[in-house]
């Protein structure tokens, strides 16, 4: 069986702006998500929140509710991917159960590959 591995957390401003400008993205209700390949073994996460959103307190529950969403579909993750979540406002009334459905069905979409356009000619 898989041991469960911790993932690490992205802290770099380059690493975030690597994840905006050459990975794929995919928005949902409650946050935006970008999927970009990364050189390590493993998987990597950074979640981001903006004054936007509220106060100190509301923006910190933002982050819990979508770490708590990515931890609960880790196993579902693929490795050597950096992950960045951008909070939006909706994330304030939502559950954690609620940002993992969106997230699975969000990654789910990004992950899938494209059929190339000369398949449908």
């Amino acid at each position: 069986m898989k041991t469960a591995v911790k993932p690490q957390t992205l802290t770099l401003n380059k690493e975030f702006k690597r994840a905006y400008y050459q990975g794929k993205s995919k928005a949902c209700p409650f946050f935006v998500c970008y999927v970009v390949k990364n050189r390590n073994q493993g998987v990597r996460y950074g979640i981001t929140a903006s004054k936007k959103l509220g106060n100190a307190v509301q923006r910190n529950r933002a982050r819990r509710v979508i770490r708590a969403a990515f931890f609960s579909i880790l196993p579902k993750t693929e490795n050597n991917r950096d992950y960045v979540f951008v909070a939006r406002e909706r994330i304030l009334s939502a559950k954690s159960y609620q940002a993992a459905a969106a997230m699975k069905g969000c990654l789910k979409s990004l992950e899938a590959p494209r059929a190339s356009r000369s398949e449908h000619k």
